[in-house]
């Protein structure tokens, strides 16, 4: 199976932004596939038929969108790569999910 990480997205909306910082403080190395939503690749389709929206990572030819999923998919799968993402505790956790919402409602 391949386990490259192959990242598609566009390197002028923050939510590819998110997710490569994540990939970056997590030491995973990754290939950039930069996306045009005007005109979108077959692939990017294939990989988000719903929405047809960067970011997608796909590891191990598994695709996974939406910013914050990554995110969590990054922090779980390679937990033994640096700190954690996400506080232990639950309640803590709630709280980050929280913010992290009210920035992509409110700021983004």
């Amino acid at each position: 199976m391949d386990e490259r990480v192959k990242v598609h997205g566009m390197a002028k909306r923050p939510y590819y932004w998110r997710v490569a910082w994540t990939l970056k403080l997590k030491g995973v190395p990754f290939e950039y596939i930069e996306e045009d939503l005007s005109s979108k690749s077959q692939v990017l389709l294939r990989y988000n038929p719903v929405y047809g929206k960067v970011p997608v990572l796909v590891h191990g030819g598994k695709p996974i969108c939406e910013s914050s999923a990554i995110m969590e998919y990054i922090d779980e799968t390679w937990s033994d790569h640096g700190a954690p993402l996400m506080p232990g505790r639950p309640y803590d956790r709630a709280m980050a999910r929280f913010w992290t919402k009210f920035a992509d409602d409110k700021v983004i």
